[in-house]
């Protein structure tokens, strides 16, 4: 059965997710906004590879830190977007909710740093 909270609920597991950030890697997010939103959209999930019932807990939008130059000035600013209802659906219980916020919101910075999905799976953000 799906794990509810409110949304502040939600919001707070969100910051403290973004408070545990070390310090270096937190400097250079201030720039990146994170955004909650209920639940993704189908253009997402099919711009992902997903079927329409298939869940997208996270998503880095953006240029990755690692593939940026000193030339790039037309991109639109970085955005990482965490999804409420699909993270919920995937949840048992207010533990798992807890763990599975922070390993979203770790997932998507990994992603803005340029870690690929392999390399987040070694680290247990997968």
């Amino acid at each position: 059965m799906p794990c509810h909270v409110s949304k502040a609920e939600f919001e707070d597991l969100v910051e403290q997710s973004l408070e545990g950030v070390p310090e270096p890697f937190a400097k250079v997010l201030e720039e990146v906004p994170v955004e909650i939103r209920p639940r993704s959209g189908p253009k997402q999930r099919k711009k992902m590879g997903l079927k329409e019932n298939e869940l997208l807990l996270g998503l880095y939008h953006g240029r990755p830190r690692t593939e940026r130059s000193v030339l790039d000035s037309a991109h639109m600013p970085d955005v990482i977007f965490i999804f409420q209802e699909d993270i919920e659906l995937a949840c048992n219980s207010r533990d798992e909710l807890v763990e599975q916020v922070r390993k979203t919101v770790l997932h998507e910075i990994g992603h803005h740093f340029g870690m690929t999905e392999n390399d987040l799976d070694e680290l247990g953000y997968g």
